[in-house]
């Protein structure tokens, strides 16, 4: 047992999500949305370094004292994995680490809509779950994929930085690939997986043009392709997507998307205040024809307008859900118009003066 398993069992017996170690400082872990110090003595820099090290793969310390950047995945058998980012600051060393439960919870166990397990059954397409970091978006895809692998005689792929659920194989074939490990990169990995006879494919983050680019042709070519990125809302993801590419491109990739683009799932995290714990609310675009056609004719900024009429295609906007979270009396009032796309709707529940002075409220 490595000397640093201990922090990591603390961790998951207070139900933290997070564990940051940092030089010249004492160890915090963040529960429930907030940082809180553990009482611990100061972790200098070779003392943090060799707890670290105990747990490296050989390969990823060279990588790391080469680049002073790495991620991986570490796993305590019978407790939890962890995706694992270490970097250098100006007091030495630092490392965080994210909990990622051995149990992959179902779309029911996360309260999460039903919708999203007819998008796990979808013959081709695109699938985008976006958000901020740390908003669980890795929870939800693995979610989805379960209810795909339980349900599919198929075979899924999943390109991964690093693998964070282990899916074992039910009635579909699941392999899973780690950048670094099994690949260079998501975009060899793309390049490959259309030769490897896929149905599925899961794409841990679209990074860069050649990614997306791939990604578009794969669910373009009959593939059902997942993948994320780290945008606030629907509309912003579609814009995004065609704003990588260069402009002479922009019209080949919005025609391309508008006819690949089945779903965006964007969701934020609210701390509850009923109860311990964390709540999530989805905005969800699906990719019926008028969709299609805003993206096509460049007119996203009426997407907003389609979802709040598209509830009986299962759409949803985020401020209808964190109204909904708020009128539960599930959320604090100051959180959700902090959240809220339309600040307005929600300036009158608010229990305190807005501390986001740039928003003009």
């Amino acid at each position: 047992m490595a000397q640093i398993d201990a922090f990591f069992k603390m961790v998951h017996d207070m139900g933290a999500s997070d564990l940051h170690l940092s030089s010249g400082n004492q160890p915090i872990i963040r529960l429930h949305g907030d940082l809180e110090r553990v009482k611990y003595k100061v972790l200098e820099h070779d003392e943090l370094k060799k707890l670290l090290y105990e747990i490296t793969p050989e390969i990823k310390i060279k990588e790391f004292e080469e680049t002073g950047d790495i991620d991986f995945a570490y796993e305590i058998p019978g407790l939890a994995r962890y995706r694992v980012n270490f970097f250098n600051q100006s007091r030495g060393v630092a490392a965080v680490f994210r909990e990622i439960p051995s149990e992959i919870l179902t779309v029911e166990q996360l309260s999460l809509p039903p919708l999203l397990k007819n998008l796990a059954l979808l013959p081709k397409g695109l699938v985008l779950v976006t958000g901020p970091t740390g908003s669980g978006k890795s929870t939800t895809l693995a979610a989805i994929m379960d209810y795909a692998n339980k349900n599919r005689k198929q075979h899924i792929l999943t390109i991964e930085d690093p693998i964070e659920f282990v899916h074992t194989p039910q009635k579909a074939l699941i392999n899973q690939r780690e950048l670094g490990r099994d690949t260079r990169s998501f975009s060899a990995a793309l390049r490959g997986a259309l030769r490897e006879d896929p149905d599925i494919i899961l794409v841990g983050e679209m990074r860069d043009l050649a990614t997306i680019q791939l990604a578009l042709e794969a669910a373009e070519t009959g593939h059902l392709v997942f993948s994320t990125l780290h945008t606030i809302s629907a509309a912003k993801t579609v814009d995004r997507i065609i704003e990588v590419f260069p402009g002479d491109l922009q019209g080949q990739i919005r025609a391309g998307l508008s006819e690949s683009l089945r779903a965006v799932v964007s969701q934020t995290l609210f701390k509850r205040i009923d109860r311990k714990g964390r709540v999530a609310a989805l905005e969800i675009l699906v990719g019926v024809p008028a969709v299609r056609n805003l993206i096509r004719e460049n007119k996203t900024f009426q997407i907003n307008s389609v979802m709040e009429t598209g509830r009986k295609f299962g759409m949803q906007t985020l401020d209808d859900e964190i109204l909904k979270l708020l009128n539960q009396r599930v959320i604090d009032p100051n959180e959700a118009y902090e959240k809220a796309v339309d600040k307005a709707k929600f300036k009158q529940f608010l229990t305190r003066p807005p501390q986001d002075f740039t928003e003009g409220a």
